[in-house]
């Protein structure tokens, strides 16, 4: 390993010493300067059950950094509690601060010099924030998961945290009582880890692992087991040979090892986020993937995971049964994966897979054969129409039939909406329209969570439509659409419903139209005033002027 700080033209003895002299005053000896610098980005904070419990993890990666003969370089990394914040003004940062990770890991390991990277993140932003910064640097790198949640518990079933935003629905449509509510939101969190079910978290993890990003197994450990401890040793150790070895972050993402990953997201029946995610993703590694590659892989590979939000189990179920490389596996051998994709661990990902057996256990009902398969296809279908002619994203799975015309309910924010649900105002057979939520609208395309808990809350999951310009939680399910773009900020037709017109979403068809005539949307359009920005200071105005489309990740830096 050469020394640092060699791009200075100054002479050796006169560049060195200065910054020398710093690294002295944090511990550093002599020996030390050879050895490779490896940033540990460290997501910790107290501010939610997800990261709360990473302090352990950084700190098993630091001394496992140490003995494998690197130097660790601890920086801190920030995170947004989208369960906190959820249908407030706060929620609006969320998608931001997948950015000013991305940046700030960017800014810290570019600036001093670093070798490698080894990120650990819990929360949902954390994970693509820090894959965004790790594939435009391209250096050797590593993703440790934070660990999911143990389920908490009452009256015999398993709670998250979807099952307190589901609980207020119900409690309002007089559907629970008083006490149940109360338990459920003492009872659904037991302790730290990020939220149980397939949601955003655990499907970016998952993904990670299919790429190669990550280690196998370590997608769906819980955080407070001594294995996840365990893993984050192993990963430093992993990440300082690939360091040794020159293995760096765009020789592992690809565009084989994201289709590998795509195909592992609609597998286990994971989040819209994921289109997303896996949009800038794509961007940050210069790798061609465009929202019609989702629905490429979609047609091909099946649902073989009963996991919630639509499902039974949890990402600790899961990891009982086989975890994700059980899921690779039967991906493998049905020849719907890529086996020669490379990972971290300088193997490829059919010789990590290799001991793992082709078949999943016969005393679990968690993973499912491919001729078993929950459904022929995946769940996160691709929807255009005159209402998304750049496309949207619907989660189709655990409907009995995705598909609705009815009319259009119009709001421009989420509380309106929400009080709209609250006050039973939303029948059967209507389509809610939320808008001016996007990427600018929002800005920061905020997830729309509370509105579709109360309408699964109140029972209409399956006879309410749901269209909307911003997102949705992982753990959202029911005849939704989100991601609708162009959005209605930037003059997109969603911008010109009107309440009572008709809308028909139709998963079978991969339709979403808006029922009015082209004459007519043309008169609209041309009346249509773009609103005015709601921020015009900070961070929120920054990323109002630089998102682009959600079609294209709502990336910063499309130019």
């Amino acid at each position: 390993m050469t020394e640092k700080f060699r791009s200075t033209t100054i002479t050796e003895g006169d560049s060195r010493s200065p910054n020398r002299s710093m690294l002295r005053a944090i511990g550093y000896r002599d020996e030390d300067f050879a050895k490779p610098f490896i940033g540990l980005a460290n997501g910790h904070s107290t501010l939610n059950p997800c990261n709360a419990g990473l302090q352990p993890l950084a700190d098993a990666a630091d001394r496992a950094i140490r003995d494998a003969g690197g130097m660790p370089q601890m920086f801190g990394t920030i995170t947004v509690t989208d369960g906190i914040s959820m249908g407030t003004e706060g929620m609006k940062y969320s998608l931001v601060s997948r950015e000013v990770i991305a940046d700030s890991i960017e800014t810290a390991v570019q600036s001093q010099f670093m070798d490698g990277v080894l990120a650990i993140g819990g929360c949902d932003k954390n994970m693509p924030g820090a894959m965004i910064g790790l594939c435009r640097m391209n250096l050797p790198a590593i993703f440790v998961y934070g660990g999911t949640i143990k389920p908490g518990h009452h009256k015999g079933q398993d709670l998250q945290i979807v099952s307190v935003f589901e609980a207020v629905g119900a409690l309002n449509a007089g559907k629970m009582s008083r006490e149940d509510f109360d338990c459920i939101e003492r009872c659904a969190l037991p302790g730290t880890g990020a939220c149980g079910g397939m949601y955003t978290a655990n499907t970016m993890s998952s993904a990670f692992e299919a790429l190669g990003m990550s280690l196998p197994y370590s997608s769906t450990m819980a955080n407070e087991d001594a294995e996840k401890v365990a893993s984050a040793e192993e990963s430093a150790r992993v990440l300082v040979a690939a360091v040794k070895k020159g293995l760096k972050t765009r020789d592992i993402v690809t565009r084989k090892s994201i289709e590998n990953a795509v195909a592992v997201i609609m597998a286990v029946g994971g989040s819209t986020n994921a289109v997303l995610h896996y949009l800038a993703i794509a961007h940050a590694a210069d790798v061609q993937w465009t929202i019609d590659d989702f629905e490429r892989v979609r047609k091909r590979v099946p649902v073989i995971c009963d996991l919630k939000p639509s499902g039974k189990y949890l990402a600790t179920d899961l990891h009982r049964a086989g975890g994700i490389p059980q899921v690779l596996k039967i991906l493998l051998e049905a020849g719907l994966i890529h086996g020669d994709c490379m990972t971290i661990t300088g193997r490829t990902l059919a010789e990590e897979l290799k001991d793992v057996p082709a078949t999943p256990r016969a005393d679990q009902d968690v993973i499912f054969p491919i001729d078993k398969a929950l459904y022929a296809q995946g769940h996160l279908a691709i929807l255009k129409g005159n209402l998304s002619p750049e496309g949207s994203v619907a989660k189709i799975t655990g409907l009995k039939n995705p598909v609705i015309t009815g009319p259009a309910r119009v709001f421009d924010d989420e509380q309106s909406a929400l009080a709209a649900i609250m006050a039973g105002q939303i029948k059967a057979g209507d389509v809610m329209v939320l808008r001016y939520l996007g990427p600018k609208g929002g800005p920061g395309m905020p997830e729309m969570l509370a509105p579709t808990s109360a309408i699964i809350g109140a029972g209409l999951g399956e006879s309410v439509g749901l269209v909307t310009d911003g997102r949705f939680s992982g753990g959202t399910w029911g005849m939704v659409v989100g991601h609708v773009a162009p959005e209605a900020a930037a003059g997109g037709p969603i911008a010109l419903v009107r309440e009572g017109d008709t809308i028909t979403i139709d998963a079978h068809r991969l339709v979403l139209q808006l029922n009015v005539d082209d004459a007519e949307l043309a008169r609209r359009m041309a009346a249509w005033k773009q609103p005015a920005p709601r921020y015009t200071r900070g961070v929120l105005a920054k990323f109002y002027k630089l998102a682009s489309s959600a079609s294209r990740g709502a990336v910063l830096d499309d130019f």
